[in-house]
């Protein structure tokens, strides 16, 4: 039993690596999109910084043991991420 949940965590966490991994890449090939109108650029800003949070919620989900944590506290981190990550799209879009 001990083996399996050992697996069991290195596969999860594996699989959020390459989730992290993925998730580089979008924001990588969203920032050197075109920007031939504003439209374009705002969108392109808007498409890295939610890439960014959810790599930040991956990370603190898997890497930080929030999955394991009591519901209210995820639930806080979860209104955080959404909070700040809308926060930073209205002021970098304006």
């Amino acid at each position: 039993m001990k083996d399996a949940k050992i697996k069991r965590l290195i596969d999860d966490a594996t699989l959020a690596w390459l989730m992290l991994l993925a998730g580089t890449g979008v924001a990588w090939w969203l920032g050197q999109t075109d920007r031939s109108g504003e439209q374009a650029g705002a969108l392109a800003i808007a498409g890295v910084i939610v890439v960014a949070f959810i790599k930040v919620w991956i990370v603190g989900f898997q890497f930080m043991e929030l999955r394991h944590a009591p519901r209210w506290l995820r639930h806080a981190f979860d209104a955080w991420i959404a909070v700040v990550c809308i926060a930073l799209i209205v002021i970098c879009i304006n």
